[in-house]
């Protein structure tokens, strides 16, 4: 074995133990690359690169839309749009056996939609949603379960922070990944009602029937959302008929969020600056991770690690299918350790160069949509398994009278839908693929 994947098996091997220890990611990345390409290529190599590389990262027109999505995100939090989309919701199908916890599923596939972070979503929700389901006496481990899978809908619903990144990363169109993404999210959205709809039967105490509300109420309700609706329809319908690119899509939502906002009284100074401040602290975080796995994807390539695991799986003989699911498998294992923007930028440089090389008979572009949904249906499941799902730590940290193995159990049907709906997604490519091809055709 070359000297050159002895070094790089042994930084792979040292950054585990950086994240198994809790090294912050970033942090790991880049100790590991500086380290290893000091080793490969000497001191001055490294310097070299380190004078010039986060400008080059960072100048990437299509990062700017990070920032954006994030303030708009950060913004609507603070307007107190997810309470309007839960009433709302909460007004239609709250009525039904279970439809406080339907409500949440609703509420939480739209403020995604606003939002583009998991964590985001499913605090946020959780806030407005948990004294709800306590006032209705909803089981502990349904309330949780629910408000930790539906958060995972803000990952996948455009606009995506980490769809964009690993748009980037694979030199994908990040308009046509937001096309692709939106049926598989809608499948989400449905199959997790189905799967309350169908706990509730099995167990009826869990998710006790209430009231309907009159029709002013509703009436009410359904017009407060209403302007909810048109941001989402102003961003994500501008960019799906081309109006606009991503970023003036990002910085319309940012403005129409705020007007929202002042309009209804919820956002003044105090609230800009304390989003400001958010965004300016999530994207630098964001903008060092990118660094780190820069640094340490320059150091991997010059140890060969991604070429030879193309390579050994190319050799191996296995059927593509099954090496696709191992791929998905390992991405659920790293998403049990790690959030889900470090996984997909750890992870995407070693498994796109071995899913490329397999033979899935479509093109390129496509398998890169394809790929790319799939790898982030599985990086939410990553946030709702144990022992180290990230939402249920976010709703187990608000519900203090659930404890977190309820929740744990909370999450599991939805955990089993998610794998139904990955593996039709493996089964029929064309459902992710033909929003792309018919709104591009």
């Amino acid at each position: 074995m070359a000297f050159e994947m002895i070094v790089g098996l042994l930084g792979l091997g040292f950054l585990v133990l950086l994240i198994a220890i809790r090294v912050p990611i970033a942090y790991s990345m880049i100790l590991v690359g500086g380290i290893g390409v000091t080793i490969l290529n000497g001191p001055a190599i490294f310097m070299s690169q380190l004078k010039d590389l986060a400008y080059i990262q960072f100048s990437i027109y299509d990062l700017s839309v990070v920032p954006m999505f994030v303030l708009m995100g950060n913004i609507a939090s603070q307007a107190g749009l997810s309470k309007e989309l839960f009433r709302a919701a909460n007004a239609w199908v709250g009525w039904a056996r279970g439809g406080v916890a339907m409500s949440a599923i609703l509420a939480c596939a739209g403020f995604g939609a606003v939002c583009g972070s998991s964590l985001a979503t499913a605090s946020t929700m959780g806030k407005v949603a948990l004294p709800e389901f306590k006032r209705y006496r909803y089981k502990g481990s349904l309330a949780t379960g629910t408000l930790a899978a539906g958060g995972v809908l803000g990952i996948l619903i455009p606009p995506s922070i980490v769809l964009v990144i690993y748009a980037i990363l694979v030199e994908a169109n990040i308009v046509t990944m937001f096309m692709a993404a939106f049926i598989p999210g809608f499948i989400a959205v449905v199959f997790f009602l189905i799967t309350i709809a169908i706990y509730v039967r099995l167990h009826p105490e869990a998710g006790p029937a209430r009231d309907p509300i009159d029709k002013k109420e509703f009436w009410s309700a359904t017009l407060g959302v209403l302007p909810v609706t048109g941001i989402f329809g102003a961003v994500i319908g501008g960019i799906y008929f081309g109006l606009f690119n991503p970023t003036p899509a990002a910085a319309v939502g940012v403005f129409l969020v705020a007007i929202y906002g002042f309009a209804r009284g919820t956002i003044r100074l105090p609230q800009i600056k304390l989003s400001l401040y958010d965004t300016a602290k999530t994207t630098g975080m964001v903008y060092l991770i990118l660094l780190g796995a820069e640094m340490l994807k320059i150091f991997m390539s010059r140890g060969g690690v991604p070429q030879a695991a193309a390579e050994l799986i190319a050799s191996s003989n296995m059927a593509p299918m099954m090496v696709l699911i191992l791929l998905l498998v390992a991405l659920i294992i790293l998403g049990c350790l790690m959030d889900s923007l470090s996984m997909i930028l750890l992870a995407i440089p070693f498994f796109w160069p071995v899913v490329s090389e397999l033979d899935f008979g479509m093109n390129v572009e496509d398998l890169k949509i394809w790929f790319g949904i799939l790898a982030l249906i599985v990086v939410e499941l990553g946030l709702i398994t144990p022992p180290v799902g990230m939402n249920v730590f976010v709703i187990s940290a608000m519900a203090k009278d659930v404890s977190m193995r309820e929740t744990f159990i909370g999450v599991l049907p939805f955990f089993g839908a998610e794998l139904v709906r990955v593996g039709i997604l493996i089964a029929f490519p064309v459902i992710t693929l033909w929003l792309p091809h018919y709104l591009s055709g």
